[in-house]
């Protein structure tokens, strides 16, 4: 055996050592290429960390396998005038340590998320008012109607107050926090798992709940998740029987899984947007040779970068065809008019002359921020982008980082700390307006949650207007029409760069059903293992 033979065989040794357990047939082995960072539900807005802490907190909804909302810890509710909202609370609900899930926690619950430090501001506006009518009804008073309030609270999970007063966590944990609180370490929810031991960038046991309030479709006792960042690794674990779940599966990999004699590939349509954006706030940007001004403020100049990137050749040899080029910064399936949008033709010649006509003739260096194990051939597709902009005069100094660092960063508190970017949105609501307000609004209201998650800060007040419009109106029709409006002005701006919606590739045993939703959160607690 070889040198390079031998140390991947070590390594590959010394990680599945990790995930190897005494358990039956009932324990699942689950690798992903990121880790989990924190068990505080409100540090870091992902969906990869909603997935395995929905396994143990849950919020007042949930979805289905359809992504339909259903009920959870609130059984029904209704609206009995346009600007109120109660909701009924399930009774007889403890928390894992034995405590009674009340109204109490919601309240406590809706002022922590609103804090600052919590990446999940926009689960509820700060003028919602949430006011308990008594221990298991809870009325939510807006100043004017939303009917989709409650589209995104899925994973606006329920924390226990009195727990998070008990350990001093009544605040939530900021993503770039250099110190863990007793939340991110610990976690107190009242799903079907329990955590028994958490080591970050380790592993993490889950074991179920004796005491769950519901009913689980799967027969899991026990799920061993271990980060495995390596491709090559985390495929060999899955082929090798040692992992029962990856994800994803690398594209070049997917064939091998498919033939293999124990192991499959479940794919399917993502409804993630990735994307590319850029500070438009900043006169000078933190991260370029350009110094007293800021390129990207400049249309011309957005417009250059977005024809110079060529998405079919992404789409082809970065993507090997599993990606659909997007033209929105929202899937199709998402919203109905979006046939009616075509992409910007690939036209570098067009886009040097943007250049030279914004006074960039000889272009610019400027650092490009980007994840490498958060989506699918993240750092490939960053590296393919490099490559294309170098064609038009551009340097690109690419930033790399594993996702903990690369959110800590963008996501600092005191201001975001990136000039160009690539990021991955799955609109919670399931809807435009979430990605009208939380990526495309405006984020220079400190009172407002609007922009929470627009890194680059884009703004104009008549699409601001439009989404506000949006967030009301009921009529279907009218509302398409106000969306399509929003977008339009949002592609005029040359506000971000849509990129495509990549595809889902979870590597799953044959031992093991696992149903899968086009969110991509890989959810436990309907598998079952089949010995």
């Amino acid at each position: 055996m070889s040198v390079g033979r031998t140390l991947f065989a070590a390594t590959l040794a010394g990680t599945l050592a990790l995930t190897v357990s005494s358990a039956s047939s009932q324990t699942l082995r689950y690798a992903n290429q990121g880790d989990l960072k924190s068990l505080d539900p409100y540090t870091l807005n992902e969906s990869t960390t909603h997935a395995h802490l929905g396994h143990v907190y849950q919020g007042l909804t949930a979805r289905d396998k359809d992504l339909k909302i259903i009920p959870a810890l609130a059984e029904s509710w209704e609206t009995p005038e346009p600007t109120r909202w109660r909701f009924h609370l399930r009774k007889g609900v403890k928390f894992h340590n034995g405590d009674p899930f009340t109204a109490d926690d919601v309240l406590f619950s809706a002022d922590r998320v609103r804090k600052k430090g919590s990446n999940m501001q926009t689960r509820l506006a700060p003028d919602v008012k949430v006011v308990k009518v008594d221990d298991y009804t809870v009325d939510f008073v807006l100043p004017s109607p939303n009917p989709i309030l409650h589209s995104s609270w899925d994973v606006w999970y329920i924390m226990d107050k009195k727990w998070a007063e008990e350990n001093n966590v009544v605040d939530p944990t900021p993503v770039a926090a250099t110190t863990p609180s007793y939340a991110s370490l610990h976690e107190n929810g009242t799903g079907p798992f329990t955590i028994e031991s958490h080591q970050p960038g380790v592993k993490t046991v889950f074991k179920a709940n004796p005491n769950y309030w519901g009913k689980v479709e799967g027969n899991l006792k026990e799920i061993v998740f271990t980060p495995i960042a390596s491709d090559a690794t985390r495929v060999a674990a899955l082929l090798s029987g040692e992992a029962d779940v990856i994800e994803p599966v690398p594209i070049q990999d997917i064939s091998r899984v498919d033939s293999s004699p124990n192991a499959q590939v479940l794919k399917g349509a993502e409804l993630r947007t990735i994307f590319i954006g850029f500070d438009q706030v900043r006169d000078e940007l933190l991260y370029s040779s350009i110094k007293g001004k800021n390129p990207f403020k400049d249309n011309r100049v957005r417009e250059a970068f977005y024809k110079a990137i060529d998405i079919e050749l992404i789409k082809t040899r970065v993507m090997r065809g599993l990606a659909t080029p997007s033209a929105l910064m929202i899937a199709p399936e998402l919203f109905l008019l979006s046939k009616e949008f075509t992409r910007p033709k690939f036209d570098p010649d067009g886009a040097k002359k943007l250049l030279a006509e914004a006074g960039y003739a000889d272009g610019f260096e400027v650092t490009m921020d980007c994840p490498n194990d958060r989506y699918v051939n993240d750092a490939a597709i960053c590296q393919a982008v490099v490559g294309m902009l170098a064609r038009i005069g551009v340097k690109i100094n690419l930033l790399a980082q594993p996702k903990a660092q690369y959110f800590a960063k963008v996501l600092k508190q005191g201001g975001y700390q990136t000039s160009f970017y690539m990021l991955g949105w799955t609109p919670s609501t399931m809807d435009s307006h979430n990605v009208l307000y939380d990526i495309m609004g405006c984020r220079d209201d400190a009172k407002s949650s609007r922009g929470e998650a627009n890194l680059g800060g884009y703004c104009n007040k008549e699409f601001d207007a439009i989404t506000d419009k949006v967030l009301v109106e009921t009529d279907t029709a009218k509302r398409n029409q106000l969306i399509k409006q929003a977008y339009e002005i949002g592609n005029k701006d040359w506000s971000y760069i849509p990129l495509h919606q990549q595809a889902l590739a979870w590597g799953v045993s044959k031992k093991v059903n696992l149903p899968q939703r086009a969110d991509n959160l890989v959810m436990f607690h309907w598998a079952t293992r089949k010995e």
